[in-house]
């Protein structure tokens, strides 16, 4: 039997460092399904989808080729054959995967590589419905948040740090948005799973929040000897 760690949460909550931190721990296999959706979204980005056109997202959503490997100790995620790293942490894509991840068809072909990954791995997995949906069975579940202020000055330190002109304001703002759809949203919104803990990061360091979900993982039955 495979172990199964999931953390749900909104935008710039910290969910992907965490889990990552998490699963080098633990020797675990992480599974970003942020970066699956976002790799989606790009997709239909460069091939210029209307996001509210539902047939166009269904049809192309299914000529896009998903994976996810390791390369030299780090997580890649391919589309179509090509590292798209480095493009799936814009606004642009974020926003689009948002508004494209509502789309059932689209939802589910990414589910179903998520769910085969845990069935066969230990796995730490951070997403929006991971607990709820993906991962329902999961051994710890987690619902890692932060104010929208918090994380709209994370992604304003990244972006800055990178040297791209950014407004803070502006971000906050796309940050609330975003949350708004993500909790309202008919397919599988927002929110956390009954069994949850919730963390929340907005005063705590990334080794904190690591160490209280390991804590938890130590508390829970283990199925690793």
């Amino acid at each position: 039997m495979s172990y199964q760690i999931a953390i749900d949460g909104p935008a710039g909550a910290g969910k992907s460092t965490i889990a990552r931190k998490v699963a080098k721990a633990k020797e675990f296999i992480y599974v970003d399904t942020g970066a699956m959706y976002r790799a989606m979204a790009y997709y239909l980005l460069c091939n210029h989808i209307d996001p509210e056109d539902t047939k166009a997202v269904e049809k192309s959503c299914m000529e896009a080729d998903i994976t996810i490997c390791y390369e030299e100790g780090e997580q890649a995620v391919f589309l179509n054959g090509k590292n798209v790293n480095d493009v799936l942490r814009t606004e642009e894509v974020g926003n689009m995967a948002s508004l494209t991840s509502k789309n059932p068809k689209v939802r589910l072909r990414l589910t179903s590589l998520q769910k085969a990954l845990a069935e066969k791995n230990n796995v730490v997995m951070d997403g929006r419905d991971i607990g709820t949906c993906v991962l329902p069975e999961a051994d710890v579940k987690i619902f890692l948040t932060a104010s929208a202020g918090v994380r709209a000055k994370r992604r304003f330190d990244e972006l800055s740090a990178k040297g791209q002109e950014c407004d803070i304001q502006k971000i906050e703002e796309d940050i609330i948005k975003r949350d708004e759809q993500d909790m309202n949203r008919k397919i599988a919104p927002l929110k956390p799973a009954e069994d949850a803990v919730f963390i929340d990061s907005s005063y705590m360091s990334i080794d904190e929040v690591a160490n209280e979900i390991m804590t938890l993982c130590e508390k829970s039955t283990s199925k690793i000897n």
